[in-house]
């Protein structure tokens, strides 16, 4: 049998090690452009277009990418997440948002709507505040009714003269019984008197 020396057969085992990486980094660079290998979103995108797939397969491709990679690459350097509850960029170091950034994320959209809030409030307020000065303003143009009659307080109106002393009257009948009686008898004589003249004209 063929024997090889110590020497060949580790440059024999050097040469199969460097071919591996040569294979490894050509399919990677080449033939595995697989987006799942992707480090960003932009990257992913290349590699999903670089497939040549159909629009329907693209469309889909794409979608993945983006929900794989939250963040998007800055021309600067770094990346930013757009949140669009707030409607709003946020600068983050990687590809996805750290816990620590989702939490600063997290902290400012808790901010956010209490300004929306405070905003809701102050607006609904102002509405409110517009309407009564409205109709105040209405209420200043309407036209006056009729005027007002002042009467002082405390001042007896004129009483009819045969009412007040029939009043007078009853008041003495309460106090003394005899001037009642004398009142009443002379009220029964006059009248008496009156249609006993009265009947004979």
């Amino acid at each position: 049998m063929f024997r090889l020396g110590d020497g060949v057969r580790e440059w024999l085992l050097a040469i199969s090690a460097a071919s591996l990486v040569a294979l490894a980094f050509v399919w990677l660079e080449f033939g595995g452009s697989s987006p799942e290998l992707a480090r960003d979103f932009e990257d992913c995108v290349e590699r999903v277009q670089a497939q040549g797939l159909s629009a329907d397969e693209l469309g889909g491709g794409l979608s993945g990418c983006g929900a794989r990679f939250a963040g998007r690459r800055k021309a600067d350097g770094g990346y930013s997440y757009y949140d669009f509850m707030q409607d709003r960029k946020f600068d983050i170091e990687g590809p996805n948002p750290t816990a620590e950034e989702r939490i600063a994320i997290d902290r400012e959209y808790i901010g956010y709507l209490e300004a929306q809030r405070r905003e809701t409030i102050s607006a609904a307020l102002a509405r409110h505040q517009n309407d009564l000065l409205r109709a105040d303003m209405e209420n200043a143009r309407a036209p006056a009714g009729q005027p007002l009659a002042l009467v002082p307080a405390g001042v007896p109106l004129p009483v009819p003269r045969r009412v007040a002393e029939q009043r007078e009257r009853a008041r003495l009948c309460a106090e003394d019984a005899l001037i009642c009686t004398l009142s009443k008898f002379s009220t029964a004589v006059k009248d008496a008197f009156a249609s006993s003249s009265k009947t004979r004209n």
